[in-house]
């Protein structure tokens, strides 16, 4: 499973550890009956964090996004940090990208849904 959190300026410790909780439990993997009944920590799965701050990007309006409601860059590693530490003490299998690399990321979705999960 690959998570892209987008840090926002209202965005505190209270919802880091929110969206820890969520990233585990949150029921998005099948069970016997191929119903979506089973979490990341249920089937013990990978978890890959990379930091994406245009996740935050508003696109309502006009022609550019606009990223007003994105954490500055030093809050938004600071509550990235917090996230990955915070899944970590719960969960094994947890890997991070670099906070503001250019990251490239190969990825095969499988299956025919995305979550946009918010804290």
């Amino acid at each position: 499973m690959i998570h892209d959190p987008a840090c926002e300026k209202n965005d505190d410790q209270s919802s880091v550890k929110r969206m820890a909780k969520r990233l585990l439990n949150y029921r998005i993997f099948p069970d016997h009956e191929g119903r979506m009944n089973k979490s990341l920590s249920d089937i013990n799965g990978d978890l890959l964090l990379v930091p994406n701050f245009t996740v935050a990007a508003n696109t309502q309006k006009g022609t550019r996004a606009s990223f007003s409601t994105a954490a500055s860059p030093k809050d938004g590693k600071r509550l990235f940090d917090a996230l990955a530490h915070s899944v970590r003490q719960q969960h094994d299998r947890v890997e991070t990208g670099a906070f503001g690399a250019d990251i490239q990321i190969t990825l095969t979705n499988g299956g025919p849904v995305i979550f946009i999960l918010q804290s």
